[in-house]
């Protein structure tokens, strides 16, 4: 079960901590993506919703927000091409006239035994998740440089710090290179008023494909949270939220979102 989230699909007064920000968020057409897209929408941000296929679901978040008084536009681009950010970054550019928050969100973690992993699949797995990472950074800094404000955060998962899934190493190691992408440009760019950080989820009540998963593993892993129950998107959300508006002194950190599965 989700939690209620109606307090977000009320209309949006533009009062908001975010209120004249504008947020990009990669992966935003479904589950933690589309939560985020939601929430900075609610906290006053024109947001650019993406994902790489699928324009139906982009179009459905955007009149989402948009229906709730909200400013959005959707784009649907690759983002493990230079061409496709940087395309989407200058559209973003036109139609609200800069980037001020980007969210990198997209990932992929097909499981594969370590000694069966291909070339293919490992230069796959880094472009998608760390290279994206890079791309969305470089097209969007000038703009945050420029006004001398900024905010990056990474969405990354728990196992590249605890190592608690196997068959992952191409993703781990590509997860892991985010949080270092992270800590190298908070300390380059903190200067120009940019705060660069990690977010960490642990288990998340998504829509997937359940024929992947056993229920047995499902309920074994939630049985091993301390607080009992998955996270719901929209709680990684509000710790976005909170990196992007409150949180402006938070710099350089990965912010853990696990129910204290794991502690570091």
């Amino acid at each position: 079960m989700h939690a209620d989230t109606s307090r977000r699909t009320t209309h949006l007064n533009g009062t908001g901590i975010l209120e004249g920000r504008v947020a990009l968020i990669t992966g935003s057409n479904r589950n933690i993506g589309r939560a985020i897209a939601r929430e900075m929408a609610t906290a006053g941000a024109a947001v650019i919703v993406n994902g790489h296929r699928d324009r139906a679901a982009i179009d459905a978040v955007v009149e989402e927000i948009r229906s709730a008084g909200g400013r959005a536009i959707g784009c649907l681009a690759d983002v493990s091409k230079r061409v496709d950010v940087r395309r989407m970054v200058q559209e973003a550019a036109e139609a609200f006239g800069k980037v001020d928050i980007a969210v990198s969100n997209v990932g992929i973690r097909n499981p594969v035994p370590f000694l069966d992993l291909s070339e293919e699949e490992w230069d796959f797995t880094l472009r998608t998740n760390l290279s994206a990472s890079f791309h969305l950074a470089q097209e969007t800094l000038p703009y945050m440089i420029a006004q001398g404000w900024g905010r990056i955060v990474h969405i990354v998962g728990g196992s590249n710090f605890f190592a608690y899934s196997t068959q992952r190493a191409h993703s781990i190691a590509a997860k892991a290179g985010m949080h270092g992408l992270t800590k190298a440009l908070a300390k380059e760019f903190g200067p120009a008023g940019v705060t660069v950080n990690t977010i960490a989820p642990g288990s998340v009540d998504t829509e997937r494909d359940w024929s992947k998963y056993r229920r047995e593993d499902h309920d074994r892993a939630v049985a091993q949270i301390p607080l009992k129950r998955q996270a719901e998107p929209e709680e990684i959300a509000a710790a976005c939220l909170y990196l992007c508006g409150p949180g402006g002194y938070v710099s350089g950190q990965v912010l853990h979102v696990n129910g204290a599965q794991h502690v570091a």
